[in-house]
This record gives C-alpha cells, sequence and structure tokens, in this order.
C-alpha cells in the first residue's frame, strides 16, 4: 500500500484572503435579497388573485416596520447587486467592437448602468403617473 496521505485543503476561510473572491462572495450573497422580494412580489400577485380585501391586507402588512426596514436592505443590496454585474458583465462577454475599436470594459460598464438607470426612472416615471 501507498504511504503518502492525499491532500486536503483546509477550509479555514482561504477566500477572506483574496478580495476577488471576497467581492464574487458579497454579491452572491446579495443575491438572496433579490430571491426574496421576488417572493413578495410573488405573494402580492396571489394576494392580488384573492380578492380586494387579501390585497388590501396585503398592502397593510407591508407597512409595517419590518417590511419598510427590509425594502430598505433590499433596496442597498440590490444596487449592490447591480452594480456588481455590470462591472462582471465586460469580463465575461465577447469583445464588442465599434467602428473598428474594441469597446473598453469602463464604456460597457457605464452604458450598462445608464440604461439601468433610464429604465427605472422611466418606470418610477410611469408608476407616479399612474398614482396621480
Amino acid at each position: 500500500m501507498n504511504k503518502r496521505r492525499p491532500y486536503v485543503r483546509s477550509m479555514d476561510g482561504w477566500w477572506r484572503r483574496n478580495p476577488y473572491f471576497v467581492e464574487y462572495m458579497i454579491h452572491e450573497g446579495t443575491a438572496l435579497f433579490v430571491a426574496a422580494y421576488a417572493g413578495i412580489l410573488l405573494n402580492g400577485l396571489l394576494h392580488l388573485s384573492q380578492g380586494e380585501a387579501a390585497w388590501n391586507a396585503w398592502l397593510a402588512a407591508l407597512k409595517s416596520p419590518f417590511y419598510i426596514g427590509f425594502h430598505v436592505l433590499a433596496l442597498i443590496a440590490l444596487t449592490y447587486h447591480t452594480y456588481t454585474w455590470f462591472k462582471i458583465m465586460p469580463r465575461t462577454m465577447p469583445p464588442v467592437v465599434v467602428g473598428g475599436q474594441r469597446l473598453s470594459a469602463c464604456a460597457i460598464t457605464g452604458s450598462g448602468l445608464a440604461v439601468a438607470s433610464a429604465a427605472c426612472l422611466g418606470l418610477l416615471a410611469l408608476v407616479w403617473g399612474m398614482a396621480r
């Protein structure tokens, strides 16, 4: 029998020593807020299908301090998640060539964030207009 033992890597938080992995883990952790917020919206859709009383009860529940605090935390987490998503995007997509020149990572990230911001502002204006 072979007397050599196989290598077993210790799991002592090796990822915390590399800033890239720390940022990646935070990005992945904020995805939990995305899933939780999607669950809240699906719950609202379920209450909407159950009638006006259920919908109004769901809206009243969203006005509790717990949900208001959750929405503030979710806004912060989703903003960071969006930023890191667009920051990672140039590394994962094929090169974009415009006018014979390759677009820089900064241009791709900036344009992605600008489009996302414009879409959010447009949606906010639409919702604000419908509420009036």
